[in-house]
């Protein structure tokens, strides 16, 4: 990866990351990828095919044959997608899979452009461990559950919010304790506690971490 500037951008699901890491991408003019958007798609293909997300066989061929140009943005953020990307990430053949994807776009970002953001589960740890930058961003269960429920309402989706907690503990527990790239800080990844800042903090709080690291 030398050449370019890689910043990894790690946390559980509904810390911010996401929003985080394409904003920090915009203001540096790197290109960005939503690593988990890769894995909740192979989660929506064996769904749409009528699969179980736990049949190795289905997800990994879904894996071998995912086009990342015709991701529908709306249909992977669903409840049930969420639930099969996190099932699907948990196997190490369908990691092995995007791996390379993840690594070559790191590597060689579209475009051109001189550095790249990842965020994802293991970026920092697994993807880029080399990267210039790693961010783990967090904040509490409740918090986050709080925020993808009403992400989902503002979608149309009207789901409760007990619900969206004990998904969200759950998928803690899953990408925490699986065997393939468990979801965890690397040892030199800076923490940001997104749980009392809003979008404009936690972006100023990333920045003053990223500028310094580089300077």
């Amino acid at each position: 990866m030398s050449g370019t500037t890689v910043i990894a951008i790690d946390g559980p699901a509904a810390s911010g990351k996401g929003t985080l890491a394409r904003k920090l991408a915009q203001h540096y003019g790197y290109a960005y990828l939503d690593t988990g958007s890769l894995y909740r798609a192979v989660g929506q293909a064996v769904l749409a095919a009528g699969q179980d997300p736990n049949d190795d066989a289905a997800a990994l061929a879904a894996a071998e044959n995912l086009d990342i140009s015709h991701i529908d943005e709306k249909t992977i953020r669903t409840r049930e997608a969420g639930e099969a990307a996190s099932v699907v990430a948990a196997k190490p053949a369908i990691r092995a899979a995007i791996l390379d994807f993840q690594r070559n776009f790191a590597a060689n970002p579209p475009g051109g452009e001189e550095g790249a953001v990842l965020d994802g589960r293991d970026i920092g740890t697994v993807v880029c461990p080399d990267a210039r930058v790693k961010i783990f961003v967090t904040a509490s269960p409740e918090i986050r559950a709080h925020r993808r429920w009403l992400e989902l309402n503002n979608s149309g989706s009207k789901v409760n919010e007990a619900q969206i907690l004990e998904d969200v503990r759950e998928r803690d527990r899953r990408d925490a304790e699986r065997v393939a790239s468990p979801m965890k800080p690397a040892a030199d990844a800076y923490l940001l506690d997104t749980s009392d800042l809003s979008i404009e903090a936690a972006f100023d709080a990333a920045v003053a971490i990223i500028d310094k690291a580089m300077s």
